[in-house]
């Protein structure tokens, strides 16, 4: 029997995993539409809360890295690319491990703490799902299509996290909305079709997962969800996730911002590229770090994101009245 080496500190920060930080590109949204809906006034001490909240999400995202890899070591050594893991190849010491997530949850809730009250509030959550998603007896992760469900409401949370950044404390009086607390939480259409459209990349991942391994016993192994799934069922989730992102996400649009009705198309094909990238074999959405490979799809994914910005401050009357006279048919 082989003996591992012991871990060393490069293999400590690796559990935290700084190169997933990249996720929280979906604080963003969260960020520009509640600078459309408040007008949040740009100036030094929102520099410092867009600074100070993308480090305090960075960290609580770490802590859950933290514990995710030290309590899936005896299951990574199942996966292709998992196996390579600090958690798997090296010996790590629970003392420290604990102690790692213990300072990243500290230093990252206290960052938070100078935001807002909803901001830690919204931060303790993602910390909490971290937990659920993770730790015995929940351990949401091992559930059919509860483990998707489940990891993707991280989705919603960072979008939660970036409009409270720009959110005031209560309703901005030149905003259409009243001036009332509960109207500084952004509409629930978008948060459902976040969440829904993070759920559909979550499955696709599962799917590409689940056919590289090429072997259900050892996928179960690897992962005991996917014990139960096959190939067809993780295609049929994929495909309702989808149409219910693009539900609620047509909601969203024709009560919250008409304009962005111009980007449906483009979003649709965002979720069908994706898809054609997810049917592949060894798909790169299996990571992020493979993602960026696909340089017409990062293109596009650039471009259609410079289109919402710019449909989110534009406005476009003749759309008003377009959709005004339709109504009369």
């Amino acid at each position: 029997m082989t003996v591992k080496k012991k871990a060393g500190l490069k293999d400590y920060i690796a559990l935290a995993r700084p190169d997933s930080w990249v996720k929280n590109v979906f604080m963003v949204p969260g960020m520009l539409f509640a600078l459309s809906v408040f007008k949040t006034p740009i100036d030094s001490h929102l520099f410092f809360k867009i600074i100070v909240g993308i480090i305090s999400t960075c960290l609580i995202a770490s802590a859950n890295y933290v514990i995710n890899e030290y309590l899936d070591a005896d299951f990574d050594r199942f996966h292709p690319l998992k196996k390579n893991r600090s958690s798997v190849v090296y010996t790590v010491n629970p003392k420290i491990v604990y102690l790692e997530y213990g300072a990243l949850v500290i230093i990252g809730l206290s960052l938070a703490y100078l935001i807002s009250y909803k901001f830690i509030l919204l931060s303790a959550f993602l910390l909490f799902m971290g937990v659920i998603y993770n730790v015995r007896p929940f351990r949401s992760k091992e559930r059919v299509f509860l483990d998707v469900l489940s990891e993707s409401v991280n989705n919603p949370i960072r979008f939660g996290l970036g409009w409270f950044i720009f959110s005031p404390a209560l309703g901005a009086p030149d905003s259409k909305w009243d001036f009332d607390w509960i109207n500084t939480f952004p509409p629930t259409s978008i948060i459902v079709a976040y969440w829904m459209g993070g759920a559909f990349l979550m499955a696709t991942k599962r799917f590409a997962e689940y056919r590289m391994i090429g072997n259900p016993e050892t996928a179960g192994q690897y992962r005991r969800s996917f014990k139960f799934y096959t190939e067809n069922s993780l295609l049929v989730s994929m495909f309702f996730y989808a149409i219910t992102s693009a539900f609620f996400m047509g909601i969203f649009l024709i009560k919250d911002r008409i304009e962005l009705l111009v980007s449906f198309p483009f979003f649709a094909l965002l979720f069908s590229w994706y898809l054609r990238i997810g049917l592949l074999n060894d798909s790169p959405v299996q990571g992020s770090e493979k993602l960026h490979t696909r340089k017409w799809f990062m293109l596009y994914l650039f471009l259609f994101t410079a289109l919402l910005c710019i449909l989110m401050f534009v406005d476009i009357p003749w759309l008003y009245w377009f959709l005004k006279n339709a109504s009369n048919y």
